[in-house]
């Protein structure tokens, strides 16, 4: 595991740029609602969510842009469809900060997870 600078979410989200800052903190709020036992970790510098069994999803703002990570396998075909409006490469989708955050696919997307999750370790 990458070695972190940030010690919290609340501290990766504080130094992003003033604009993304409620972009990340909504991110973070609809994940911990759709996951609610999963654990608050930093790994690889970034937020991410984690069950017993592994973890669950990783965010990180851009300058342009917020990511989700990982979207593949399952979850990148169960979402193929809403997903094509976003641009996305190698397990990441790209949301960009001129649009609302679809907090509605974020949570589908971080329970799916979750689900798949603990399913591969079941």
């Amino acid at each position: 595991m990458a070695k972190t600078t940030f010690q919290s979410v609340d501290e990766y989200i504080a130094k992003q740029p003033e604009a993304m800052q409620p972009i990340l903190a909504r991110v973070r709020s609809t994940v911990r609602r759709a996951v609610p036992k999963a654990e608050e970790v930093i790994s690889y510098q970034i937020p991410a969510y984690r069950l017993p069994e592994g973890i669950v999803l990783y965010f990180a703002g851009w300058k342009k842009h917020y990511s989700l990570y990982p979207i593949i396998g399952r979850v990148a075909e169960a979402f193929q469809e809403e997903l094509s409006w976003y641009d996305r490469s190698k397990g990441t989708v790209r949301f960009p900060m001129s649009e609302p955050v679809p907090v509605k696919l974020i949570a589908r997307i971080a329970k799916f997870r979750a689900k798949e999750v603990s399913e591969r370790k079941a």
